[in-house]
């Protein structure tokens, strides 16, 4: 909360420099844009550039990334783990990564997951497992809501799925305002040292620490542009709507479902997700992993790619 005051002081003081503002935090992002350029395919859908990362044979696997970040989460390290024996698609969600936003759906799961599934299409992606994490939980839970006999099997880890109780404060409750819309982004664009983004990831990965190299290959300047700080703050503030019309559903998907979550976690607590999820869906497997936080995807990698496996053997891929 003191960050989002401070803005918001700091935003009414600079009103009369809105030009430099915009100035300095346009040259910021180009640069970044520049320096983490796509990994993969930008692909049209209809109006909309989605961004896919593609590597590997044998059945299709979606990765789908949590709120802030990008298919470079996964290309760091899991994909190599997995592309001798899978296709793995790995978007960026829009309005972050490389792909645009859509408008006032930015922040819908569902629209999310349907542009995305028009994206696999075009890549003739068929009956997927679909993995996401943390946010990318809820979409990949939405794209099997929509397409449940063309999806094989989901993987959830980390996945933000169920409506919590309490409401966001801080920084997501200052930019969800109109002062904080207008000025927040600009402002962090412009302004904000990248250390600023190590000390937020570094409290995301904890109780792990920050893997070796990740913090420079991840692309922290993508996450810093002013409409991705937009979109991601839209998809945070606005998903806990969505999941209260998406739960109910749960018990109708009958297709298997692979639950990982750490026990460590509090940014996504299990108690509040994976636990009632699994009790939710008729086919579901929750493992919960001791000792990791919020990022298991590379704290216990090897525990990912293990339930990958499995799903794709409960679904007779395998």
């Amino acid at each position: 909360m003191r960050l989002a005051l401070g803005l918001a002081v700091l935003g009414m003081g600079l009103a009369g420099c809105g030009r430099a503002v915009d100035a300095r935090a346009g040259a910021r992002e180009a640069g970044f844009e520049a320096q983490f350029p796509p990994t993969g395919h930008l692909l049209e859908v209809g109006s909309t550039t989605i961004h896919a990362h593609v590597e590997g044979t044998g059945p299709d696997l979606i990765l789908l990334h949590g709120a802030s970040g990008n298919s470079r989460d996964f290309t760091f390290d899991l994909v190599d783990r997995l592309k001798d024996r899978y296709r793995v698609i790995a978007f960026d969600r829009p309005g972050l990564g490389w792909s645009d936003p859509i408008g006032a759906q930015t922040a819908n799961p569902i629209a999310q997951a349907e542009l995305l599934r028009a994206a696999a299409d075009q890549l003739g992606v068929r009956d997927p497992i679909v993995l996401g994490h943390s946010y990318g939980g809820a979409v990949a839970l939405a794209w099997a809501a929509r397409a449940p006999s063309d999806t094989a099997a989901l993987v959830i880890v980390s996945g933000a799925t169920m409506p919590w109780p309490g409401d966001l404060t801080g920084w997501y409750a200052f930019i969800g305002t109109p002062l904080g819309d207008r000025v927040g982004p600009p402002l962090l664009t412009a302004l904000a040292p990248l250390a600023l983004g190590d000390a937020i990831m570094a409290g995301i990965f904890a109780p792990q620490p920050l893997p070796p190299g990740y913090a420079d290959y991840i692309g922290v300047g993508l996450a810093v542009r002013r409409e991705n700080y937009r979109a991601n703050a839209a998809q945070i503030s606005g998903l806990r709507p969505y999941l209260r019309v998406m739960a109910p559903l749960y018990p109708q998907l009958t297709l298997p479902v692979e639950i990982l979550h750490g026990d460590q976690d509090t940014i996504v607590p299990a108690f509040v997700h994976a636990e009632p999820l699994a009790r939710a869906l008729p086919d579901a497997a929750l493992t919960i992993l001791p000792g990791q936080g919020h990022m298991p995807q590379h704290g216990d990698p090897q525990a990912i790619v293990d339930a990958i496996d499995r799903a794709a053997a409960r679904a007779g891929l395998r």
